[in-house]
This record gives structure tokens, C-alpha cells and sequence, in this order.
């Protein structure tokens, strides 16, 4: 499946890291965590992805989790791109909210937010609703939005809403759930070229290290 960019934002992914090493990626799972069977299990077999732990997968708090992607952020060693999916991305965005300043800048560099939830819905899964109400700010970094066109907790148009509040480029990835392990992707290969986008990584050369750590996992 070839996913199509929108471009809701002036700022020009494919610049980033032109002229630099590829950036390392924090992968930010959502509700329950991400299991063995999650494209963001996989990806988190490639070189310089680091998972965050948010510990409190199955009671999650908002203010026990933003501290928790703080930390992680600032110990990481080097510029890093966020990778989130699900409730995830809202703990991303809620990080941008509470706890950016400019000596950020230089270190978080995008996110690629996957499938955020629509927190604010009135039939949310209950364990989400501490997440409320959705941050909606123009998000400091570059960043892109992908969306399902029949995902069980977010509407299409909702998330397109999404994107153009929190000033991100936003791509259909079509009718493929909640872009989670039940969904038809495997370990998502198609993901990678956009965090290429904003990474400086070689897409092509990442969806080959897929393949392989996935086939001798």
C-alpha cells in the first residue's frame, strides 16, 4: 500500500537531516502497551530505536506518563524522532504542551503519530479519559499524522481535525483499524519511508533491516 503525505505544514520533512547522522527514535506504545505481534515491536529491533516505558500500561496516568517521555527524552544521547501510536501520541502531545522549552529544540526533531484516539469522544474507553481533553496546540516539532479510514476510536474526519490542530502533514493509511497487531500491516514496512521523512534515515535501507531482524526474530 503506498501511503500518500498531505502536507498541512510549511516545514519540509524531507530537510531534516539532510546533511547529518539519522536521528534516534523513542517508540511511545499506547494503551496495554504494544505486544510481540505490534509494528512497534518490530521496529524496536532496529539500531538506536529505544522503547519508552511508561509502566502503568493498563491504569494509564497523564501525569505519571509525561515525566516518564521527559526523562526519556532528556537522557537520551542524541537528536531523536518520536514514534507513537495510539494513546501514545496523545502523551506526546500533552509532553509538547507541559514540558517544551527551547533547549528541545535542537533534540526532538518530529514525531510520527499513529492512529491517536479521539480522547474527547463521549463513548472513549474509560481508561483513557484521564488523557482528557485533547491537547490542541501547534505542536513545536515536525510531524506527521496517520489515520485509518475505519478505526473503532477515532473517525476519519476526527483525525484529520487532529492533524490540522496540532499543525501536522497527515497521511490516509486507508481502511486498516486501529493500525495495531490486528491490523493487516505485519510489522508495517509502509511506516517507515515517513519516518524517514522526518529521521534523515535512509527509508529504503530501513525497510531492508525490517525484513531481515524480523525474518531471524
Amino acid at each position: 500500500m503506498q501511503l500518500e503525505l498531505h502536507q498541512g505544514s510549511a516545514r519540509r520533512h524531507h530537510d531534516i537531516g539532510r546533511d547529518t547522522a539519522p536521528h534516534g527514535v523513542l517508540i511511545l506504545p499506547g494503551l496495554d502497551d504494544s505486544g510481540p505481534r505490534h509494528w512497534q515491536s518490530a521496529w524496536s529491533r532496529l539500531p538506536h530505536f529505544r522503547r519508552v516505558d511508561f509502566a502503568e500500561w493498563e491504569r494509564p496516568r497523564l501525569h505519571d506518563w509525561v515525566p516518564r517521555l521527559d526523562r526519556a527524552v532528556r537522557e537520551h544521547p542524541r537528536p531523536l524522532v518520536l514514534v507513537a501510536h495510539s494513546l501514545g501520541c496523545i502523551a506526546a502531545a500533552w509532553w509538547a504542551a507541559l514540558s517544551w522549552s527551547e533547549a528541545f529544540r535542537e533534540k526532538v526533531c518530529g514525531a510520527l503519530l499513529v492512529a491517536p484516539p479521539d480522547i474527547d469522544d463521549e463513548d472513549i474507553e474509560i481508561r483513557l479519559r484521564d488523557f482528557r481533553p485533547l491537547p490542541r496546540l501547534r505542536l513545536p516539532f515536525p510531524s506527521i499524522v496517520v489515520a485509518s479510514r475505519n478505526d473503532p476510536f477515532c473517525r476519519f474526519a476526527r483525525a484529520q481535525e487532529i492533524a490540522s490542530a496540532w499543525g501536522s502533514d497527515f497521511v490516509d493509511g486507508g481502511a486498516i483499524g486501529h493500525i495495531n497487531s490486528d491490523s493487516p500491516i505485519g510489522p508495517w514496512a509502509q511506516g517507515l519511508p515517513l519516518l524517514a521523512r522526518l529521521s534523515g534515515h535512509n527509508g529504503n535501507l530501513l525497510v531492508a533491516e525490517l525484513g531481515l531482524r524480523t525474518a531471524f526474530a
